[in-house]
């Protein structure tokens, strides 16, 4: 017998999709089983011929509104605080002179027009 899924050809005892192990019966059962987000219980809706597994994984990483993965999504918080930069980074680079945060591109007192506080560069300045 063919198997309507993976066309394979099986005995009676191997022709359902749970005893050959068929990785192309979600192309049948799409109407049926609906995939539910692990994280939020979310039904995400997948259409004909999609992978489960793909559309869970890119709800989880884009509308997922559980909290660890808003935290995945939060890794970068830290903003460029140079003018017109965009960039953010995942830990601090804050400027010894003006006590600002930057990117690393800008992280240099000349990188980012620093205009140092009151107080001396060093002991000695």
């Amino acid at each position: 017998m063919r198997c309507d899924a993976c066309e394979e050809i099986f005995c009676k005892d191997h022709i359902t999709y749970a005893n050959h192990k068929c990785m192309s019966s979600y192309k049948k059962y799409v109407e049926m089983n609906v995939p539910v987000c692990p994280l939020c219980n979310t039904p995400i809706p997948i259409k004909r011929g999609e992978m489960p597994d793909i559309k869970v994984g890119e709800h989880i990483d884009r509308d997922c509104q559980s909290d660890p993965a808003q935290n995945k999504r939060k890794i970068f918080t830290n903003k460029c605080s140079k003018g017109g930069c965009k960039q953010k980074e995942m830990i601090r680079v804050t400027c010894d002179q003006c006590h600002m945060n930057y990117c690393l591109k800008h992280r240099h007192p000349l990188d980012h027009d620093c205009k140092p506080e009151d107080k001396p560069v060093s002991k000695s300045g």
